[in-house]
């Protein structure tokens, strides 16, 4: 009888050693699992899909602007990011697919460079978080509910024009100018409203505000033939389809003896006389800053629109030469000198 009981007690506990045992595995298994999945999702590169509407100056400096700010923060393409460019050439269609494949493979962030890629990104996902830049007015292009409180998965950055700056410029420069020409895209929001508020301080700078519209690259020289005769000076906004044709634009302008006064750095470069603009590559850098908010946990429901408040004077010395305009020294003091298509 004894001999049973020791025997019983005996397997017991080797009942219980055995299950202790086999216990341990089982959690050791999962600390390694748990494990193995850490060290995969970190080693995973982050992948971002980068969307812009077509490839000029302004905008390619955004992006480069962008991409300098997360390698600033250690996110660096083909380490720890994973970079997908794509870019639209101008065309709305082309932009939507983007738009569409970035969404459906499931990308970590889009950033969308432009009014138009924004937009056809906001339509394609809700859920992936989107940076923008470029965009002069996202609540009018129904991408936020307001620039204080996006509430969805939209934030970034404004390029909205220090526009008031802009036409004091146009007057410090040539003051007998009353009539001012804009040439501009028809079918981009963000135009529409510049053209809009050039309007609203028309009266306030004593202009008459002349716009001609395009809807490609095609109609430029006809558009700016039909100026030629009506206006003593051409404004450009931060448009798109405009920036691609500047060359052309200012050609026939210093032709005819019509200076240009432009919204970016970019416009002056291909042949503008100036603009007290903003600097695309700190905005981009400046989105780029909050793109690492994000990707570190911050919402972007909650991270304000922002804008870049500091400005810069850019004159184009050949074409204040080619137009006969004398720049004063106070001027050429604080500007950005641009000659032979180049920053001095």
């Amino acid at each position: 009888m004894v001999v049973k009981q020791k025997s019983s007690v005996l397997f017991v506990v080797l009942l219980l050693i055995i299950s202790l045992l086999s216990g341990c595995s089982n959690n050791a298994a999962t600390v390694n699992n748990q494990d193995s999945e850490s060290t995969i999702k970190s080693n995973k590169p982050i992948e971002i899909g980068i969307t812009q509407i077509v490839e000029h100056p302004a905008l390619d400096s955004a992006r480069q602007g962008f991409i300098d700010a997360l390698a600033s923060k250690g996110y660096r393409d083909g380490e720890n990011l994973k970079i997908d460019f794509q870019n639209a050439q101008g065309d709305i269609p082309t932009a939507q697919t983007i738009a569409q494949n970035f969404a459906s493979s499931k990308k970590d962030m889009i950033f969308a460079v432009a009014t138009p890629s924004a937009q056809a990104a906001f339509n394609a996902t809700k859920d992936i978080p989107i940076l923008i830049t470029a965009v002069t007015d996202p609540e009018d292009a129904g991408l936020v509910k307001s620039m204080e409180k996006p509430e969805t998965n939209v934030t970034g950055t404004s390029d909205a024009a220090p526009m008031d700056k802009q036409m004091e410029l146009l007057k410090n420069l040539i003051p007998h100018a009353k009539k001012v020409g804009i040439l501009y895209n028809t079918s981009e929001r963000n135009s529409e409203i510049q053209v809009e508020m050039a309007k609203e301080l028309s009266d306030s700078f004593d202009i008459e505000i002349i716009a001609s519209g395009v809807t490609s690259t095609n109609e430029v020289p006809q558009a700016l033939d039909s100026l030629m005769n009506k206006i003593d000076v051409l404004y450009v906004p931060t448009d798109n389809l405009i920036a691609s044709a500047i060359a052309i634009i200012s050609e026939k302008c210093i032709e005819n003896n019509i200076p240009i006064i432009g919204s970016e750095k970019g416009h002056v470069e291909g042949g503008a006389l100036a603009t007290e603009g903003i600097d695309y590559y700190k905005l981009g850098f400046q989105t780029g800053i909050m793109a690492v908010e994000v990707l570190e946990g911050a919402s972007t429901k909650d991270m304000p629109i922002e804008t870049l408040k500091d400005t810069t004077l850019t004159i184009n010395m050949d074409t204040a030469e080619k137009l006969n305009i004398e720049i004063s020294k106070e001027m050429l003091e604080r500007a950005e000198i641009v000659k032979g298509g180049e920053v001095q």
